[in-house]
């Protein structure tokens, strides 16, 4: 049996400090090894401690979170789990934190929550087996956009979709920055936190060429836009074969979440069958699997990223055993072979029309 992972506990609330410690600790494979109230503090217990995982408050007096994630990964690159309140200025602090390299993050929980920081050891115990990654150079910043000019791309009658969770924002990131302002109609179902998705798709529609906006019902698959699954009570579907478009089925979580990645895949199979690629990135767990196997044996073509390039190489892994994936790359390929299957052939496919 593998040691514990061991952790240190960083927030500038003692009552805060206490609840994250007590509930890790209630986890026998978890460790916490010590606790910080700021980032001074928690530079100490890093060189006196060496934990495996950190757990780091974004807003912290004297040096927030940032700040402090931004020193981590620069001087001494290891797992750190970001703890942000649930509004829109946490998530955006949250977002540039995984894009600085966070591992996950966690939302503090309100007032009566049933079951506060849920799936918090889980994502510990992953990011102490992500270790390895650590090990390269760390990045500040996302990659320069590489998207094929917009001239020299035509889409054929091609649906994309893509699922991904745990490193999904770098890894969604690198995707979309290759993708040209006119490309194929897309929908991605990315596991977040439910106030989170809004400030994502804002981020991405900043960052790429093509439109991307958070899903609502009814909206029309159009050539050039980007559909980000919102995160909370409802599933992303695509339907609709004559006039393809997003649906938000009320449903209960699949595989523990909601949006379920399989849901939209199940969805884009019945759809689009060969008229699809699937996409299926980084991430803790097995969803998506499944429903990227139904596309395969629908005609879609699939896509999985390979170990080597995840963060968490749960969801693609599964994928790959199951034999829905039909070709594994690394992240920073995916983009480009997404374009190459979706481009229409030069003797002259019908295009889709926006």
């Amino acid at each position: 049996m593998s040691a514990p992972a061991r952790v240190l506990v960083v927030d500038d609330s003692p009552t805060m400090r206490g609840l994250i410690s007590a509930i890790l600790n209630s986890d026998p494979d978890v460790d916490v090894v010590g606790q910080a109230g700021d980032a001074m503090e928690a530079r100490a217990a890093i060189k006196q401690l060496n934990p495996d995982v950190v757990t780091l408050d974004i807003e912290m007096p004297n040096m927030n979170g940032l700040e402090f994630l931004e020193k981590i990964m620069t001087l001494r690159p290891m797992p750190v789990i970001m703890v942000s309140t649930m509004t829109h200025r946490g998530a955006e602090a949250t977002l540039a934190a995984l894009e600085i390299g966070a591992f996950d993050c966690v939302g503090k929980p309100m007032p009566g929550e049933a079951d506060p920081f849920g799936d918090l050891a889980e994502k510990v115990k992953a990011a102490a087996r992500s270790q390895h990654r650590y090990n390269r150079v760390p990045r500040s910043e996302p990659p320069a956009s590489r998207a094929v000019p917009t001239s020299d791309f035509r889409v054929g009658r091609k649906i994309v979709a893509i699922g991904s969770s745990t490193g999904g924002v770098e890894a969604l990131i690198t995707v979309l920055q290759k993708f040209p302002r006119n490309c194929p109609p897309t929908v991605i179902t990315q596991h977040m936190p439910p106030t989170f998705t809004k400030s994502f798709a804002e981020r991405l529609n900043r960052l790429c060429e093509p439109v991307v906006e958070e899903a609502t019902d009814g909206a029309r698959l159009e050539i050039g836009k980007v559909y980000l699954a919102p995160g909370g009570e409802r599933h992303l579907q695509v339907a609709n074969a004559t006039a393809p478009c997003c649906r938000l089925v009320e449903r209960p979580p699949v595989n523990g979440h909601r949006p379920s990645v399989d849901v939209l895949f199940d969805s884009v199979a019945e759809l689009a069958g060969r008229s699809a690629v699937g996409v299926i990135l980084t991430g803790m767990g097995r969803d998506g699997a499944a429903g990227l196997l139904k596309m395969r044996h629908a005609g879609a073509r699939t896509i999985g990223q390979d170990e080597k390039s995840c963060v968490v190489y749960g969801m693609p892994r599964v994928a790959h055993e199951l034999g829905a994936v039909e070709r594994q790359l690394p992240l920073a390929a995916i983009g480009e072979e997404i374009l190459k299957l979706t481009a229409a052939r030069k003797e002259g496919i019908e295009h889709v029309t926006s």
